[in-house]
């Protein structure tokens, strides 16, 4: 599972910028299908296998390699492709809306999987899930918004133009913050995605089904958040919005680790916790409307190709980080320490531009 999982992290950490550099050179529409379209193959290869008797662990890892690096390739084009879409007057309005339909998934995605896994068996489910993304290939299909041909430079030099994406993100003292605050804050979530559920089960007793419960909020939460996000900006304004989400998900953090006690007394502290994840879609729309709109969209691509880097690519660094010192000083003290990085990762916004954006 650990070999799995890093085979879909490779791609990010390779590629994530070379990525960046190919779609701003091309129509981003052609690429979010094609991605579509090269995972709905991938993905069904896996149940044919199984079907076969043929299925092995060096399949699933090329699969899940190979639908790692078109989903690089999906993430870096699609946020560039939304304000030709949309107009930049309306980022925050349209990556609300987007942002809501993500939570849904998320909210239905792994109650629909269970089922299909337990009625169907996992190969079918896996063909389901490849069927999604011929249906995404087909929605993104019907779109019919023009949108700005690529940057039609003579010569193109892919040091030059990787280069060029990271100048513009490093130059700009917003975007800078932005990253170097996602880039700390990735690496210290990474300590809660790998200890998270050996904790709340192991050291506070949780059952499955109360970590469902939990989870659940969570996932309810992140859905209220959705929903809010567009208006929160409006009323506060980017930078006080960006800074309250931020501090919001540092101290959702940093209750987990401080819960004791009872079982009772264990789970509504984790409910507590999850109910400020309303915080995380918040601080993601805004964030990314903010991005759009100041990069142009000649060096968007490759802009959020580097964001993307410094956010999933430090995320199972984290992980591996967070595990050794866990084997060190304990669960609940590398939790403590993973919530004290993120809460403190709020510094890099209050120490910039950020605060007064309006």
């Amino acid at each position: 599972m650990g070999a799995l999982a890093s085979a879909s992290a490779a791609p990010v950490l390779i590629f994530s910028l070379v990525a960046g550099a190919w779609v701003d050179r091309l129509r981003r529409r052609p690429i979010l299908i094609a991605s579509d379209l090269g995972r709905a193959a991938i993905l069904s290869t896996i149940p044919l296998a199984a079907w076969l008797g043929r299925l092995t662990l060096g399949h699933l890892y090329v699969a899940a390699m190979l639908c790692a690096f078109l989903t690089l390739f999906f993430d870096v084009a699609f946020p560039a492709w939304v304000p030709s879409l949309v107009g930049r007057e309306r980022l925050v309005e349209a990556n609300s809306r987007l942002a809501l339909t993500e939570s849904i998934a998320e909210i239905v995605g792994p109650s629909l999987t269970g089922a299909l896994v337990q009625i169907l068996t996992a190969p079918v489910a896996i063909l389901c899930d490849a069927a999604s993304f011929v249906a995404s290939a087909v929605g993104i299909g019907l779109v019919r918004a023009p949108e700005l041909p690529p940057d039609s430079a003579p010569e193109h030099h892919m040091g030059r133009e990787i280069s060029d994406g990271l100048r513009t993100l490093w130059g700009d003292p917003v975007l800078r913050a932005l990253a170097a605050r996602s880039a700390s804050a990735s690496f210290f979530l990474g300590f809660g995605s790998a200890l998270y559920i050996l904790f709340v089960t192991r050291e506070l007793g949780l059952t499955a089904a109360l970590l469902g419960i939990v989870i659940g909020v969570g996932g309810a939460a992140n859905l209220a958040g959705a929903s809010v996000a567009g208006r929160t900006a409006a009323r506060w304004g980017a930078g006080r919005t960006l800074i309250a989400a931020a501090f919001a998900i540092g101290i959702s953090m940093l209750m987990v680790p401080l819960a004791r006690g009872p079982v009772s007394v264990c789970t509504a502290v984790l409910i507590a916790s999850q109910l400020c994840d309303v915080a995380w879609p918040v601080y993601g729309i805004v964030e990314t409307s903010l991005r759009q709109s100041i990069v142009p969209p000649h060096l968007l691509g490759r802009v959020q190709a580097a964001t993307h880097l410094f956010s999933q690519g430090l995320l199972p660094v984290g992980a591996l980080a967070g595990g050794a010192i866990a084997g060190v000083i304990g669960i609940r003290g590398t939790l403590l320490l993973g919530g004290a990085g993120m809460l403190l990762s709020l510094l890099w916004l209050i120490g910039s531009p950020v605060r007064r954006l309006k």
